[in-house]
């Protein structure tokens, strides 16, 4: 009796198939660049090329004392560095610092009716809040992070008086300037 051979189907590939081939080209592909070569004298520690790079990692600590408040001299020189040159007519500017807890009330002249930016910044170890009202009407109420300045935008009716409050919860300075945009 002869022998019949099998007959062989040709074998399909299904889209699952397909897809695990490709994902397995793909990463052979991406991880063969993976390789790494270190030089003949990277681990000659003798070796008077080898050396430690600079340090230039941007999140290292800053100095602790940076944020404590300051007087005198060096209380004028941060005033002059927290707020920046104001490109408008500057109607007041004042600075000073508060006692941890205490609230410090300081009212401006009468200002004309107009748009003005009202900058304000702090130099403490915590927070300091802001409050600018003209009259009832509340502006700004902010607590604003130390080490930053903030710059606000308020559109003020005629003959407004602002009345600036700042609190902290630390000892801290402060400074804000109000000027004509």
């Amino acid at each position: 009796m002869p022998t019949v051979p099998a007959r062989r189907l040709p074998r399909r590939r299904t889209p699952a198939a397909a897809a695990v081939l490709s994902i397995a080209v793909f990463l052979g592909a991406v991880l063969s660049g993976c390789e790494y070569e270190y030089s003949a004298d990277h681990w000659d520690d003798g070796s008077p090329t080898v050396s430690a790079a600079p340090t230039t990692d941007a999140a290292l600590p800053q100095d602790p004392h940076r944020n404590e408040p300051v007087s005198g001299e060096e209380l004028e020189q941060w005033v002059d560095d927290a707020l920046p040159d104001a490109a408008g007519q500057v109607f007041h500017t004042s600075y000073g610092s508060v006692a941890a807890g205490a609230v410090h009330t300081e009212t401006t002249t009468q200002l004309p009716a107009g748009t003005y930016s009202l900058t304000l910044a702090c130099r403490s170890t915590a927070r300091v809040s802001f409050t600018v009202r003209n009259g009832d009407e509340s502006l700004v109420d902010l607590s604003l992070r130390c080490g930053t300045s903030r710059v606000n935008v308020v559109s003020l009716p005629v003959d407004a008086v602002l009345s600036v409050q700042v609190t902290g919860r630390a000892a801290a300075n402060f400074a804000y300037r109000v000027s004509r945009i």
